[in-house]
């Protein structure tokens, strides 16, 4: 604690001035802190936490199947590495065109050098998200009895979320890529109800994702207004196609 004394000109005594902050100070308590105290027992011989169960043992044999695992270079390296080092598109050395080639793999890169001479290539997006509407419900109809039986097998709520496969075999003569600009419109215009979407141009496929109470809705719409052909597969995270269109 730190004292401060004012005193006048001629008070300049110190024994005077020491005493007058001696007898300033006795009218303060003086207390004495309590000694600290842990909260948990105090042991030297056992730890105060111990997980339920114990750490896992690996055999003799296990660590000699991974031993030639770790050998391979590069994998026991630095742990700062650079991610995009095998993927052509992110290569600084590359040209524009292939960088696009590289991420879309089938396209004309003889197109690319004529669009990126008026312009540039303009990408598209790879999602979409609709809005929430209300002028749908007189529309959407109740599930049918093949598709309750199936969420009452599984145990799944009507507002699960789940994901209609839009793949080759289903686009009846037409690209990838439009049946993608096709899809934004219809999304933009909220036809269909809490969709969102997402392009998977490595695997050729387009995920139309939904609730379950309103797919069937969603994949009738999109058969119809896409002109799509073949069979649609409905997916469930953790269950597997559950349904077909």
């Amino acid at each position: 604690m730190e004292v401060v004394l004012h005193y006048r000109p001629w008070q300049k005594d110190p024994t005077i001035l020491r005493k007058i902050a001696e007898e300033a100070l006795k009218e303060f308590p003086v207390r004495q802190p309590p000694s600290f105290r842990p909260w948990f027992p105090n042991h030297s011989c056992k730890f105060p936490f111990k997980p339920k169960r114990r750490p896992p043992i690996i055999s003799a044999e296990e660590a000699e199947q991974v031993r030639p695992h770790l050998a391979i270079p590069g994998v026991c390296g630095s742990l700062s590495y650079n991610c995009t080092e095998g993927l052509q598109e992110f290569h600084s050395d590359l040209k524009a065109g292939q960088r696009v080639q590289a991420e879309f793999g089938k396209i004309n890169v003889s197109n690319l050098e004529k669009q990126s001479t008026n312009g540039g290539l303009k990408l598209r997006r790879s999602w979409s998200v609709s809005v929430p509407s209300f002028d749908l419900k007189d529309k959407i109809l109740p599930l049918s009895r093949e598709l309750q039986s199936v969420l009452e097998s599984l145990k799944l709520h009507a507002f699960y979320r789940a994901r209609w496969i839009i793949e080759p075999c289903t686009f009846n003569n037409q690209t990838l890529e439009d049946i993608w600009v096709q899809l934004n419109r219809m999304i933009k215009r909220n036809e269909l109800p809490s969709c969102n979407a997402t392009i998977q141009r490595c695997e050729e496929q387009i995920w139309v994702f939904c609730d379950i109470l309103y797919c069937e809705y969603v994949g009738n719409h999109l058969r119809k207004k896409l002109s799509l052909g073949g069979i649609m597969n409905l997916f469930v995270h953790g269950h597997g196609v559950i349904y077909s269109l």
